[in-house]
């Protein structure tokens, strides 16, 4: 048996504690108080979103972005210990102290919103208010590292005190500088910073949709799309992989998380690819792969999405439909890859007697279905994004009563509430930490020097341009979640691209899908070691596997940066064109990365390699291209044909 590297032990170290819930089990007072400030949370984003006025009181956007951050960074201090090692569900004084003075701080402001504005509060605030101002600051750095890490906390750190020293700093890194007690008040009160665009896109639009899918979990929806996949995929070649493929897309459209998606869902797909025959590393594989694809996957995305749409002022509407041909091809990829791996492997299906019913699962399931419909129809036919999921919420409330078998009870509720919890305790911290970097970027001008120097390194060559965009967004998104990741790059790297005359959205998805991909490519790979551990395989390996089974995410971001047909913007010919060539495309990368081809069987390394170029120059959005590329993958089929037919004869 070989030994195992220091790095993959470091790494199964790393994934076997992301297997291990992070969250503490409330009970009691502790529970009690976490339910009462989420539905607080809960009904404060209703009366904000939808212009309720109870009273004649008007609800100023300082005044509920105050008051959210009383309600929901507690959270982190209740459900998330300070440490790893800090084991057990009993909740330390210092914990209490800290969700007590955020509360309490925060809650402050809120009282205070009006003085905040009418006394510009963002110069000079009174003096009593700078140690608040700091405790809060701490207080939420200390929150981002229990949620993040130490590697994220000292990134945000380090940027939340730039503007200290920033005038020191060489050359383009050079910008203006402040005073402590000025940098406080602008971190607290500026529109630029902790209640800047991440907690205005928390605050009027992910709120709904976080709640919407914890009740969605809470009330069975993840086990049952996981049942869907098995009724309709379990049965046939290498069915296990292909659910794991199509059920990781639904819960991580829902969760947001790919690390959270394969600790879930992985649990169950992990298990029962390899109980087919699949390898245990391409079984981890292919559930990272998967799972990291949710945040890709319309109509919810997680909290990236909406993001990208704040960013650009344009509807969220938009951001879904440009979404969907990439998402349709990444998840298209993969699983042409296990097809093609089950055919090698000779493996076959799960018995139809052992997996669910498809009628009765969408029997006694279909409200799901019709509550996501209803989701898509509020958000694109309608444009509401903000109150679609709070309308999708009363309808997947109110449609399970109609049966007594599906109806919800009290603990789906409490389900629900906790789930809502965790996820505000996750997201919160992230998004605020990051607000603090915008901050600093902004009133110090380094994110325009920064965009201006990476201009300046392409010396005006948009391939080249595009080449250290996608390394600096691989680099970023080491150990930061896609969310953090995409704020920082949307900052710092899209502004250059944009400035080079490519389409702001697809701009704005390439950094998304460069900055994720660091959570399938070694050597931080987090959803692969996740999913390592699972299964009981080398991390290394299973991130290697990882980056073959998901090798289309590699190109699609280059692709529809250069043609944004591929996002769904163009004449309706050229989209048609360019999405059929693209799926030729990646079939034949896929057939050619597994050494099969569907009719033609398993191929020779000279043929792999004819079908993969073939498959890249039809993948590239260009009309010469293509027809290379039709001419080079059929000489390989002829090849492959006439190959065939002489080594009949000769048997014969």
């Amino acid at each position: 048996m070989n030994k195992k590297s220091k790095i993959e032990k470091i790494a199964e170290e790393k994934a076997k504690t992301e297997v291990v819930s992070r969250y503490r089990r409330l009970t009691g007072i502790s529970k009690l108080m976490s339910m009462v400030l989420c539905s607080a949370a809960t009904g404060l984003a209703i009366l904000y979103v939808f212009r309720f006025t109870p009273g004649g009181m008007v609800l100023y956007d300082v005044a509920y972005f105050f008051l959210l951050i009383a309600l929901l960074l507690p959270l982190t201090f209740l459900l998330i210990p300070a440490t790893k090692k800090a084991t057990g569900d009993k909740i330390p004084w210092y914990d209490f102290l800290a969700a007590t003075l955020v509360f309490g701080i925060a809650f402050y402001f809120f009282i205070h919103a009006y003085d905040v504005i009418a006394l510009s509060w963002t110069v000079i605030p009174p003096s009593h208010v700078y140690p608040l101002c700091f405790l809060l600051v701490m207080l939420l750095l200390e929150a981002g590292r229990r949620v993040a890490g130490e590697v994220f906390a000292g990134f945000i750190f380090f940027f939340a005190i730039f503007p200290l020293f920033a005038n020191f700093m060489p050359g383009p890194l050079a910008g203006v500088s402040f005073s402590l007690p000025r940098l406080l008040a602008m971190h607290t009160f500026g529109s630029d910073s902790i209640i800047g665009i991440p907690m205005r896109v928390v605050g009027t639009l992910l709120m709904g949709y976080l709640i919407f899918a914890a009740i969605l979990q809470a009330a069975g929806g993840g086990r049952f799309f996981m049942n869907i996949a098995n009724a309709w995929l379990g049965h046939v070649r290498g069915g296990p992989a292909k659910v794991a493929v199509v059920a990781s897309g639904f819960f991580g459209m829902i969760s947001g998380s790919a690390v959270a998606n394969v600790a879930s869902t992985g649990a169950f797909t992990i298990p029962m690819m390899k109980r087919v025959g699949y390898p245990p590393h391409f079984a981890g594989a292919v559930e990272a792969c998967a799972s990291t694809g949710g945040v890709l996957m319309p109509p919810v995305m997680g909290a990236t999405a909406f993001l990208i749409a704040e960013f650009l002022q344009i509807p969220y509407s938009q951001v879904v439909l440009a979404a969907f041909l990439p998402a349709f091809l990444y998840y298209g990829a993969i699983l042409i890859q296990v097809d093609a791996r089950a055919a090698v492997l000779g493996l076959k299906g799960l018995p139809r007697e052992t997996l669910p019913s498809l009628k009765k699962t969408l029997k006694e399931g279909w409200f799901y279905i019709v509550a996501l419909i209803f989701l898509i129809y509020i958000l694109l036919i309608e444009s509401r994004e903000a109150e679609a999921p709070f309308y999708t919420i009363l309808l997947l409330l109110a449609l399970p009563m109609m049966s007594k078998a599906t109806r919800l009870n009290r603990q789906h509720l409490i389900a629900g509430l906790e789930g809502t919890s965790r996820l505000f305790a996750e997201i919160m911290p992230t998004l605020l930490s990051i607000g603090l970097v915008i901050g600093s970027l902004t009133i110090t001008g380094l994110a325009g020097a920064i965009s201006t120097m990476i201009l300046e390194l392409a010396c005006g060559n948009v391939y080249l341009l595009l080449l250290l965009g996608a390394f600096t967004s691989f680099i970023l998104g080491m150990g930061m979640s896609v969310t953090a990741c995409y704020i920082i790059l949307a900052l710092l790297v899209a502004p250059a691209l944009i400035k080079m005359g490519l389409n702001p959205l697809a701009v704005h998805l390439f950094v998304m899908y460069w900055g994720m991909i660091s959570y399938i490519t070694p050597p931080v790979a987090v959803a692969a070691f996740t999913a390592a551990a699972i299964a009981g395989a080398s991390p290394m390996k299973v991130g290697y596997t990882a980056m073959r089974i998901g090798i289309a995410i590699y190109f699609i971001p280059f692709f529809f940066v250069l043609e944004p047909a591929l996002i769904a913007h163009g004449s309706l010919w050229k989209i048609l064109e360019y999405f059929f060539t693209a799926v030729l495309g990646i079939a034949f990368i896929g057939w050619a990365s597994e050494g099969y081809v569907v009719k033609l069987g398993r191929i020779s390394l000279w043929m792999r390699l004819l079908f993969f170029i073939g498959g890249m120059l039809l993948f590239i959005p260009e009309t010469v291209t293509d027809i290379i590329g039709f001419l080079l993958i059929g000489l390989a089929i002829s090849l492959c044909l006439i190959r065939r037919k002489v080594v009949k004869v000769e048997a014969h």
